[in-house]
């Protein structure tokens, strides 16, 4: 059998399915939550790992989870998971008069009014950046957002975001 035709018998089909075994293996997590990873600067970045140090372990009665893509500036918590997004953009709904806020262990909040895919979105208020929780509806409660307090106490600043 000459070269070529041994390459095109034996190489390709050798070459496909190393790359597929490759793809497989090299796969992100797979496991883990799906948390879109925000884009920081530098500043938030730091807040932001600082954070991820001190968060807990359980969140109102619901275990910590990995997160695909892994970042310590997402995490997760049961299933159907409470998802924390540390340093997202100011929401647009923040200026608007009928958004519900609260002050929940310390910490103040723009509540829920946002639901996307079943999940309520809360944003941290009056820190120097944002800290998005994502709350499955059904868990219906705020035990989330306190559970949360702590740690967003101790590590990120109150002030006024400068981040739009």
């Amino acid at each position: 059998m000459n070269s070529r035709r041994r390459l095109a018998v034996y190489g390709v089909p050798g070459a496909l399915a190393i790359v597929l075994l490759a793809a497989a293996f090299l796969r992100p997590g797979g496991d883990g939550v799906e948390a879109a990873v925000p884009a920081v600067d530098a500043k938030t970045g730091r807040i932001c790992r600082a954070l991820a140090h001190d968060l807990p372990d359980t969140v109102a009665g619901l275990k910590r989870r990995a997160t695909d893509p892994s970042s310590p500036l997402t995490a997760a918590w049961g299933d159907p998971a409470v998802v924390l997004r540390c340093g997202v953009p100011r929401p647009a709904e923040m200026n608007s008069a009928s958004a519900v806020g609260a002050n929940l262990k310390g910490v103040g909040w723009m509540l829920g009014s946002r639901v996307v895919d079943g999940h309520h979105l809360c944003t941290t208020t009056l820190r120097v950046i944002y800290v998005e929780v994502s709350v499955p509806a059904r868990y219906g409660d705020v035990s989330a957002l306190e559970g949360l307090a702590a740690a967003v106490r101790k590590n990120v600043p109150e002030g006024i975001s400068d981040q739009s």
